[in-house]
């Protein structure tokens, strides 16, 4: 049963979803500023932010989403600068901005956006 209890803490809660995605409108937006995207990503996550139920955490979801304008990464208790994970993946911040943007517009076209 202790096993059960800890999955239990540990599951992402309905508020980390949100956060989530209100952090990669964030990094949207950021990657948008240093020209890296157009703003079509950003206008479909923010239709998808809207399809989400409210959040209950409204400063955990404003916190992550400043994040995110920094160039934050910050998802299920995780966080790395957008130049880290591009790194890591071995791009340029400028492509992995560009990656993202063409995942969100694909998932957008998906559901009819």
């Amino acid at each position: 049963m202790t096993g059960l209890a800890v999955n239990a803490q540990t599951a992402p809660t309905p508020d980390d979803a949100v956060a989530a995605a209100k952090n990669q409108l964030g990094v949207l937006e950021y990657c948008q500023t240093a020209g890296h995207i157009e703003a079509k990503p950003v206008e479909i996550q923010t239709k998808m932010l809207g399809m989400l139920p409210p959040a209950t955490d409204a400063e955990k979801v404003e916190a992550a989403y400043a994040k995110g304008k920094e160039g934050v990464v910050s998802a299920m208790g995780t966080e790395m600068p957008l130049a880290d994970a591009a790194k890591a993946q071995g791009v340029e911040e400028a492509a992995l901005c560009a990656q993202m943007g063409t995942m969100i517009e694909q998932a957008g076209a998906q559901m009819g956006m």
